[in-house]
């Protein structure tokens, strides 16, 4: 008798795993579905964040900071940081997993690269806050 189409079929296991028992972790939709949802959100996003980018050429200070303070802008403005920063870290996780190869190293870098997008987060969120409820 075949084997052909029976489940010792597909198992697409290298012969190293199998010996070791171990596969997938599991995690990578949930990772894979963040990254494209914070990408297409991003490109939402980035139309009009040039746009309003390019209709401040010329103008002065007073008038870029009370239209960033206008309550869809500065909503705008949030949610474009959080995005720009959860998808640039969840982009770096994805390359030191593929090429850190010293587990010490790669975990350093991660948490380096966490708190620096956390910081970036906060910062940015801190200023457009600080602009939105300053503003006359």
């Amino acid at each position: 008798m075949s084997n052909i189409g029976t489940s010792a079929d597909k198992d697409f296991r290298t012969p190293l795993k199998r010996a070791r028992n171990i596969g997938s972790g599991k995690t990578g939709t949930s990772h894979w579905w963040w990254q494209r949802m914070t990408a297409v959100l991003l490109a939402l996003l980035a139309p009009w964040l040039v746009g309003l980018l390019v209709s401040f050429v010329g103008v002065d200070a007073e008038t870029v900071r009370m239209t960033v303070a206008r309550p869809w802008n500065a909503i705008a403005f949030a949610a474009f940081a959080i995005a720009a920063f959860w998808h640039a870290k969840l982009g770096v996780q994805v390359v030191l997993e593929d090429y850190v190869h010293t587990r010490w190293m790669e975990i350093a870098l991660q948490l380096l690269v966490t708190f620096a997008c956390a910081i970036g987060a906060i910062a940015s969120l801190y200023a457009i806050a600080r602009i939105a409820l300053t503003a006359p």
